[in-house]
């Protein structure tokens, strides 16, 4: 029977922050009673006691799988007891692993045995000590911090195994980097360890040095700069040149504060920021963010208004003057004015009248923001208008927090502030284009200010104080409803702006955009002469739109060409023609696809609606031998698709009594495309003229090309009735087309289409796809 060596057992203290190195001497703090129990054990017997580091800083209780292998074994020189905790002299011996370790008698007791190190004895590791030796005198000179204790029995050598380890103690490396030190046996690989450990610090030590020597220098100007200001101060006391201009801006705040008319509550918090302004050195770098601030509070119209005088007659005068047709709209308006002039004057003051907030949707160019400017016109208030298209960040409607370096109020408060009055006509452009992200939801934050319930206290984040937009006209404008969130489209009351017809955009262009182009342009009246037939040309070969935004741009192109012509002395004066329009404007972008249309088969004219106004559509059918499939192309999205899908099972399900030979569907594959391929199209209005494409294609009959439609279409043929049937009508119109054939339950909505193009216009009213093809097909 062999006999097992018994190993040696010792107490174990784990070390929460740091390890021990063999030849150090430390002083360490004992509190916790594991640590305390295994020390007093150590102090008592052989005074001989393991170290071992944790792996992480945080546990106050550690396990044994909490604690490194590799530890120091030490041994206790000194003991000094306080009341609650224990302080030692601790000197490190040697390198040890643990063997086994368990918890006994409220402590770690482990046993061990000793690490060997590998010493080789060389002139090239005495020449890798001494240059570590070097290294690190050098960052002593550079102001690297250590203890006096190490320091002096560094300088006062020590034997080659211990310079590692001694100078790896005074690194401000973390555990883990260590304790890597310590799991080194090998020397050499220990001494190149820490010399690459040492030249990372004194780096960090030379850029410390170096903003640190910025730093003062910036703080010396400071100081300089400040002293030189106070002796100004006093050799202006000392001449009689009492007109201190600080004292005075403050003085002039102030002032006023007391008289911008702010509530009492918030003119108290204004004069508490202005004391601390007044206490506080202008070379405070919170001055400026405190002097910003109250200078926006009293440029804030806190009591400014501007006197309304509203009449209707005046205001009805106004709409005409300036804006041709939208006769609807301007219907609306002063329908609103009225309510407003009635409410002003109601006997019964206290009663609760919730303002209407109006929301003009149309396409761009009818004239949404021009109408708001007349009504500010109408009713004798200040105009202002603040673009919402892109803006995604809540802090740009409620301002940013005093507390963000560059803050600033949000856009209602800045364009109360540049209106100047409370009561200006506000208008939100293009609501329909707020987005959200991580910055939060612009549209919630527009809540507050428009809804009547909660605006009489909107606080904007800058501010942090509320502010009454009551009395604020809000007119809120969009291209489309459905992107406008719920919760904000509920609180709007809408008013629809329908394209203009070819006959509106001219009288518009003949009483407004001509004259002005002439004059921004710099041209004469008898300068450019443009003909009515000129005119009617431009906006039907030239521009597509349901506004005049496009008809506005080609009239300055024109402008703008004729005063080239003329400044060269080329020409005095220029008479459009024909021949002037193709070189000045180009070919007709237009005229030509209508034109060379002609009756086919499978080719079928649709009306479409889209954010710009209405547009006419065409959908192409062709067929070919397969195994009865269906090709959709030209960017459809679902809902067309399906709609699409509608229409064919129509087709095929009453094959028989269109006239369509059975036999063949189930070998022939359709194509079906809408051109324009790289323009998105959806929506299900579509539906009866792809079933009328199909049919022709299948049936080989012709359409008929001076005929549009639209509506949606179920599997049985029923026609279902669409929306934006008035721009559908008037885009017809614009195409030459005068028949249309609509869902019959769209018959209420054609009393909305303009007296001069619904009495052009013939209308089939349709209930089933059957009543579509009569008229339809050839």
């Amino acid at each position: 029977m062999v006999k097992l060596p018994v190993l040696p057992v010792l107490p174990v203290i784990p070390l929460r922050d740091g390890v021990l190195f063999p030849s150090t001497e430390v002083v360490l703090l004992f509190g916790r009673k594991k640590s305390v129990k295994a020390l007093e054990e150590a102090w008592s017997n052989n005074k001989q006691v393991i170290f071992l580091a944790q792996r992480k800083h945080g546990v106050s209780e550690p396990q044994l799988k909490d604690l490194y292998q590799v530890g120091t074994l030490a041994s206790i020189d000194r003991i000094l007891r306080g009341d609650e905790d224990i302080h030692a002299l601790i000197r490190g011996i040697s390198r040890v692993r643990v063997l086994k370790i368990e918890e006994k008698n409220g402590m770690f007791e482990a046993s061990y045995e000793p690490i060997l190190e590998k010493v080789e004895k060389s002139d090239e590791l005495q020449a890798i000590a001494r240059h570590l030796m070097k290294q690190f005198k050098h960052a002593i000179n550079m102001g690297k911090s250590v203890e006096l204790l190490n320091f002096m029995k560094l300088m006062n050598g020590v034997a080659v195994g211990e310079v590692a380890d001694q100078i790896a103690s005074t690194l401000d490396l973390s555990t883990h980097e260590k304790q890597l030190v310590l799991e080194s046996s090998d020397l050499r690989v220990r001494l190149e360890m820490v010399t690459d450990f040492l030249a990372k610090e004194m780096k960090i030590v030379e850029i410390d040095r170096s903003i640190a020597s910025k730093t003062q220098k910036k703080f010396d100007k400071h100081m300089k700069d400040t002293i030189l200001r106070e002796r100004m101060r006093e050799i202006q006391k000392e001449l009689g040149e009492d007109d201190d201009d600080d004292q005075r801006e403050i003085n002039d705040l102030r002032d006023q504060i007391k008289q911008s008319g702010m509530p009492v509550k918030i003119r108290e918090k204004t004069l508490k920021e202005l004391r601390r302004l007044e206490q506080m050195s202008m070379q405070n770098p919170e001055s400026p963010y405190i002097r910003t601030w109250i200078e926006v509070m009293v440029e804030l119209p806190w009591k400014k208004k501007s006197r309304e005088t509203l009449s209707l007659k005046r205001a009805e005068k106004i709409l005409a003057d300036q804006h041709y047709g939208l006769e609807d709209v301007k219907e609306r308006i002063l329908e609103h004015l009225a309510v407003m002039k009635l409410n002003a004057t109601h006997p019964d003051k206290s009663r609760k009248k919730a303002p209407t907030i109006l929301c003009f949707v149309g396409a761009p160019g009818v004239g949404k923001t021009s109408i708001g400017r007349s009504i500010a016109e109408a009713l004798g208030r200040e105009f202002v208008k603040i673009s919402l298209g892109g803006v995604h960040d809540e802090a740009e409607i409620r301002g940013h927090r005093r507390t963000y370096v560059g803050a600033m109020p949000g856009r209602i408060i800045h364009g109360l502030k540049t209106a100047g009055t409370r009561n200006p006509v506000f208008m939100l452009d293009e609501i329909d284009k707020l987005s959200a992200d991580f910055h939060g939801d612009p549209s919630s934050a527009l809540l507050e200010a428009l809804d009547p319930e909660q605006n009489h206290e909107f606080t904007d984040h800058y501010l942090d104080v509320p502010f009454d937009l009551s009395q604020v006209m809000f007119i809120t404008t969009a291209n489309v409803l459905h992107t406008i969130p719920y919760a904000l489209r509920d609180r709007l009351e809408v008013i629809e702006f329908a394209g203009y017809t070819d006959d509106e955009k001219f009288e518009i262009a003949k009483r407004h955009l001509l004259h002005k182009v002439i004059s921004e342009n710099g041209l004469l009246e008898t300068q450019l002469e443009l003909k009515h037939e000129m005119l009617k040309k431009i906006i039907r070969a030239y521009t597509r739109e349901a506004g005049v935004r496009s008809l506005d741009r080609e009239l300055r192109k024109l402008a703008r060409k004729t005063a080239k012509r003329i400044s060269s002395k080329e020409k005095t004066r220029v008479v459009v023609t024909d021949k002037i329009l193709d070189e000045y404007l180009g070919p007709p972008r237009y005229l030509e696809r209508m034109k060379e249309r002609k009756n086919e088969i499978g080719l079928a004219t649709g009306l479409a609606w889209t954010s710009v106004g209405g547009d006419v559509l065409f959908v192409e059918v062709a067929t070919m031998p397969g195994k009865g499939e269906i090709v959709l192309t030209g960017q459809l999205g679902k809902v067309m698709q399906e709609s699409a899908r509608a229409g064919y099972t129509y087709v095929k399900s009453n094959a028989k009594l269109l006239g369509i030979p059975i036999k063949t569907l189930a070998k022939t594959d359709i194509h079906i495309h809408v051109p324009e391929g790289a323009v998105p199209k959806d929506g299900p209005s579509a539906g009866i003229t792809i079933a009328s494409a199909i049919t022709s294609a299948l049936s080989k009959r012709k359409m008929r090309k001076d005929i549009a439609m639209t509506g949606e279409v179920t599997l049985r043929g029923r026609v279902l009735e669409i929306g934006g049937l008035k721009e559908k009508v008037i885009a017809a119109h614009r195409a030459d087309i005068r028949t249309v054939i609509i869902p019959s339950q769209n018959q209420k909505d054609v009393r909305l289409i303009p007296d001069r193009i619904r009495n052009e216009m013939r209308f089939v009213y349709a209930e089933t796809m059957q009543d579509v093809l009569k008229v339809a097909l050839l």
